[in-house]
């Protein structure tokens, strides 16, 4: 077999999802770690092109098992090691917003650049840059998003708004409402801290008994949706629920969401949670096939 795919145990689901999308053998990592916080980690022999899967929520601890198991990958026969992280860490911060801060997209997007001859992942959070290649010079450097994959999940609504929360997410957001038609409406926001944010929302009055979809790349704290909902739900919206590529927020941040009057939250499984229902093996499989990972080399 050219190619074999190998996950970590926090995402073993849909790693084996893709293998299975792909055709090609899985492999579990093994990871132990150390009262002192070291970890040693373990990988089934390769075949000459392997695939790394691990999304990097929570990414400090992650990182390091990470470039630990592409080495190891190497070593044992891989003459390629091509990583999907479905979530990608460190992308927002791409310049220094004070005196003395680290650029960490440059930091995190070089490090990966070098350990992987190619990266792919999904909705990455850029913001003044326009490609994925500008934060990873030297490597094949691949961004897809998740828009098909949530306006399937949307089918059938009837007469929805769907709400971006701001105008960051305009483009993406009328992606997602584009093969229905359906209205959208976008936010805009202005934020003093890390869960205080201030919302508001032209056009408003227009989601009056009737149910609203807030969509977002990434739900963190969940700050920005629950202001929003709370406006929406003042505006006379019948229902509020929200969808989002990556959700990150904690079981009391989801419970926090609830208490704010969004029903239901759906994301991708692009990070394992309570939530993750909406599969992305089949677009990820589309991708690393147009762009030949499987192909010997």
């Amino acid at each position: 077999m050219a190619a074999s795919l190998h996950g970590f145990p926090e995402s073993c689901g849909p790693a084996r999802r893709l293998a299975q999308a792909l055709s090609i053998p899985f492999a579990e990592v093994g990871v132990h770690r150390f009262p002192d916080g070291e970890s040693v980690v373990r990988v089934d022999r390769p075949s000459r092109t392997a695939i790394l899967y691990r999304s990097l929520d929570d990414p400090n601890a992650k990182l390091v098992e990470l470039l630990l198991a592409a080495s190891a990958l190497r070593e044992n026969g891989a003459h390629r090691v091509l990583l999907v992280a479905p979530y990608l860490c460190y992308m927002r911060q791409d310049m220094a917003f004070e005196p003395g801060q680290a650029v960490s997209q440059r930091v995190v997007g070089k490090l990966l650049a070098d350990h992987f001859e190619a990266v792919l992942t999904v909705d990455p959070h850029l913001h003044r840059i326009h490609s994925l290649a500008e934060a990873m010079p030297g490597t094949e450097a691949i961004s897809i998003t998740a828009a098909p994959v949530l306006s399937d999940a949307l089918a059938g609504l009837a007469n929805p708004v769907l709400v971006g929360p701001d105008a960051e997410s305009r483009q993406w957001v009328e992606a997602i409402a584009q093969p229905f038609g359906y209205e959208v409406l976008v936010g805009t926001k202005q934020r003093s801290g890390d869960r205080q944010v201030a919302i508001s929302i032209d056009g408003i009055g227009k989601v009056a008994g009737r149910p609203v979809v807030l969509v977002d790349d990434v739900i963190s704290s969940g700050a920005t949706l629950a202001g929003a909902a709370r406006l929406l739900h003042e505006a006379g919206a019948a229902s509020v629920s929200a969808l989002a590529t990556h959700c990150l927020a904690s079981t009391e941040d989801l419970a926090a969401l609830e208490r704010a009057g969004i029903d239901k939250v759906r994301a991708t499984d692009s990070v394992p949670g309570p939530v993750a229902e909406i599969v992305l093996s089949g677009l990820l499989a589309d991708r690393i096939r147009a762009h030949g990972w499987l192909e010997e080399h």
